[in-house]
């Protein structure tokens, strides 16, 4: 696959779309869930999508944010990991869940949820459904349009 975009990054295309999603990315900054676990969600949705741009992106604002190679390199099989708390562990199932929808009948099981609930408050998962969601459309955004990893405009 030749590693050239279709286009031109949609939400640069349509400038009136990036400060909204900008926007919605900081507030779920403002949930009181940490900083890492908010990057780890986004790295673990980015991977599942197979979304190289949202891959690359994450693991540098990952590092910046202080996380390391070692967790950031065991994302992709978090649960068989030692590098993760539970708190964290919770957040990914969520993410990965809500990332997957239809592969269960059940598309957020009660367990899992009950299990991020047990530690995170009502607006700590409103920041990380809004995190996994927000992750989800920069994923089709950029996948859809094959952006390239490490080319990120803004």
């Amino acid at each position: 696959m030749e590693l050239t975009p279709r286009i031109k990054n949609p939400a640069t295309l349509i400038p009136e779309a990036l400060d909204p999603l900008l926007a919605l990315y900081k507030a779920t900054q403002q949930g009181g869930v940490p900083r890492k676990t908010l990057e780890l969600v986004h790295l673990r949705v980015s991977q599942i999508n197979g979304c190289s741009y949202c891959v690359g992106a994450g693991i540098r604002s990952a590092r910046r944010g202080g996380d390391t190679d070692e967790r950031l390199f065991a994302v992709s099989a978090w649960w068989d990991a030692p590098y993760f708390d539970e708190a964290e562990r919770a957040a990914l199932a969520l993410a990965e869940a809500t990332t997957r929808l239809a592969d269960r009948t059940d598309a957020v099981p009660d367990e899992v949820w009950d299990a991020a609930a047990g530690h995170f408050d009502e607006k700590q998962l409103a920041a990380l459904v809004l995190m996994i969601s927000l992750s989800n459309l920069f994923n089709r955004i950029n996948a859809g349009t094959r952006q390239v990893a490490g080319t990120q405009s803004w």
